[in-house]
Order: structure tokens, then C-alpha cells, then sequence
């Protein structure tokens, strides 16, 4: 007789927790009515109301913020994804924009963020206003190589000022064996070098283009080779 009341209490009890449960769920005291995004422009941010699939039906209890948090994250620009629920009735998202570094061209045009990843072709419209990657290899590892010796040059470029900064910088053309060829909007000329010892290269780079400014020359170059142990060599175009 005790097993049985036992039994028939923890029964009672049970039913009664997944009664409150049920109500809790549709509760209008603790109902979804605002998500607040962080993070994000207007248009991602209606784009991202949008992909959650938020029902304004429910109470927080009912959502998943891992489930929201994972429909989020295939956005093409959101790099990280923080949801968190903010009883009684809100949910806060904070989203982390991916920042495009560079350009790869690569049959089509794809944004690559500062970690050296592809992650987004290029839309219509969008911003290209970005140094652009070229000559990439179609095999996985030789293309992790190129990504790998571009990031190099770019890390050393953010820290150059005018004319050899970043910003100047309009194509980087990298090969198989390491070799990369620069492209500045305000030289003439290719810029050929490997990513190793960058800083000694381009001080290099930078006495050579003043001696070719000096003596009126620079015109006249066709590519400015840094490959040849300490000195350099420059080609001039023909005519």
C-alpha cells in the first residue's frame, strides 16, 4: 500500500510538472516580444530576424538558442554568433561581421577575411575596393600555400605607411613555388619578390624606386626583381 501511494504521488507529480511546463511555454509572462541584434547593419539585421525563424507565440523557455544560433552562422558575413535569452521577454543576439582583407579571384570574384579564408562570393554592388588575389592554384594544398604567402604580404603591408601601404596595393599574382608579384596603384611596374625576409626586400624596393624616380627612369620600368640575393634587378619595357 506505501509502494503504491508511493507511486501514484510521484505519478500526480509528474503530471503536474509537465502541466506548468506546458503552460510555461505559452506563457504571456515570460513570451518573446523584442530581439535586440547587435553587431549588424540594418539590412543584416532584417536578414537575420528573418533566418531565426522566431516565433513571437512563445515563451524564452520554449527557444533554442543553440538551434537559432546554428541558422545564424550560414550567413555568408557573420563570422561568430552569440544568442542569449534576457528574461522576461527578450533575446539578445550578438553577431561578429566578417571584414573582407583581399579579393580572390578564382573563376569568380570571393571576399577573403583577415584569417585568409574565402568565405563569400562577391554580389552585385558589393564593395571591391580591396587588394585582389590572383593566379591561385586549383589544388587544395598549393592553394593553402599562395593564401599562406599572400596573408604574409598583406600582415607586412598594414604595417607600411603611404605610398607603401596597404591601401596602394592593387593585385598580389602569387605562384606555386612562393613567388609573388606585387602591383602598386602608383608604380608602373611588377614587383617581383618571395615571402621571406619582406622587411629587407622592401627597403630595398623602396632605395631602388627613389634612385629610378631620381634619374627620371621610372616611366620606363617593366619589373623590379628582388630575388637576386642582396641587390635587385630591373627590367625596362622596350621602345
Amino acid at each position: 500500500m506505501k509502494i503504491s501511494g508511493l507511486l501514484t504521488g510521484l505519478a500526480g507529480i509528474s503530471v503536474l510538472f509537465v502541466v506548468l511546463y506546458g503552460y510555461l511555454l505559452t506563457s504571456p509572462y515570460i513570451r518573446l516580444e523584442q530581439v535586440e541584434i547587435v553587431g549588424a547593419d540594418e539590412t543584416m539585421t532584417q536578414e537575420l530576424r528573418e533566418m531565426s525563424g522566431l516565433n513571437f507565440e512563445l515563451s524564452l523557455l520554449a527557444i533554442d538558442v543553440d538551434e537559432v544560433q546554428k541558422k545564424l552562422e550560414k550567413h555568408p558575413w557573420v563570422r561568430s554568433v552569440e544568442v542569449e535569452k534576457q528574461f522576461p521577454h527578450g533575446l539578445l543576439i550578438r553577431v561578429e561581421k566578417e571584414e573582407p582583407r583581399a579579393l580572390v579571384a578564382a573563376g569568380k570574384l570571393y571576399y577573403m577575411n583577415r584569417s585568409g579564408k574565402v568565405f563569400k562570393e562577391v554580389g552585385h554592388g558589393e564593395a571591391l575596393d580591396f587588394p585582389i588575389l590572383t593566379g591561385v592554384s586549383a589544388d587544395e594544398l598549393d592553394r593553402q600555400r599562395q593564401v599562406g604567402f599572400s596573408m604574409q604580404v598583406l600582415q607586412f603591408l598594414e604595417t607600411q605607411k603611404d605610398p607603401w601601404s596597404i591601401k596602394n596595393l592593387s593585385e598580389i599574382h602569387v605562384k606555386k613555388e612562393g613567388e609573388v608579384c606585387l602591383y602598386f596603384s602608383f608604380l608602373p611596374a611588377a614587383v617581383k619578390l618571395r615571402a621571406q625576409n619582406l622587411e629587407t626586400k622592401m627597403q630595398e624596393l623602396k632605395r631602388v624606386v627613389e634612385h629610378l624616380n631620381s634619374t627620371g627612369r621610372i616611366h620606363t620600368v617593366k619589373t623590379i626583381h628582388l630575388d637576386y640575393g642582396e641587390g635587385a634587378v630591373v627590367s625596362f619595357k622596350k621602345g
